[in-house]
């Protein structure tokens, strides 16, 4: 899986040695309230969604990377491509820890994964499912010109999907 960098971050692909960050991510209640696939409630539930993404790297050959601080070389949070058994298409996603939001990190990290996507991919139309409470991922969709499509169920939700085609 490519090694991407942007103005702020790298892009990387996510192991093992993630977890400790990726689990106090995800056991930010204000974080994981905002994902359609589910609260983690603890360390169990942590190394499954990480397991999951790395898994979902080996089957598909893409998943999403774990953003790392250049400055810093903190963990960030991860973001990136997704299409896991049942979801409805080409689904970009990210995820930040909560003392790294409001810094323009998760349209950033977006914003290179919808060109991958495009690139690298070859995809004809990228979607984000999101849930209508999270604004503040609706308004990353938005400035990555994603737009709203329509609403669906996805895993016991109603969702917002949000997407736009290839560009031309």
């Amino acid at each position: 899986m490519t090694v991407m960098e942007t103005e702020r971050l790298v892009l990387r692909p996510l192991t093992g040695d993630d977890f400790d960050d990726y689990a106090a991510m995800m056991s930010d209640p204000d974080v994981t309230s905002g994902l359609a696939d589910g609260a983690i409630t603890n360390e169990i539930d942590a190394w499954r969604s990480l397991a999951t993404f790395i898994g979902h790297r080996e089957i598909r050959g893409y998943s999403h990377w774990a953003l790392i601080e250049k400055t810093t070389g903190s963990f960030v949070g991860r973001a990136g491509p997704w299409r896991p058994h049942g979801f409805p298409g080409l689904g970009l996603g990210w995820c930040l820890s909560r003392h790294h939001w409001g810094k323009g990190y998760a349209s950033e990290a977006a914003r290179a994964a919808l060109n991958y996507c495009f690139t690298d991919l070859a995809a004809d139309e990228v979607i984000s499912l999101i849930l209508p409470r999270n604004t503040r991922s609706i308004a990353v969709a938005e400035r990555i010109g994603h737009h709203h499509l329509h609403d669906t169920e996805y895993r016991g939700h109603t969702v917002h999907v949000y997407g736009q085609p290839r560009p031309t």
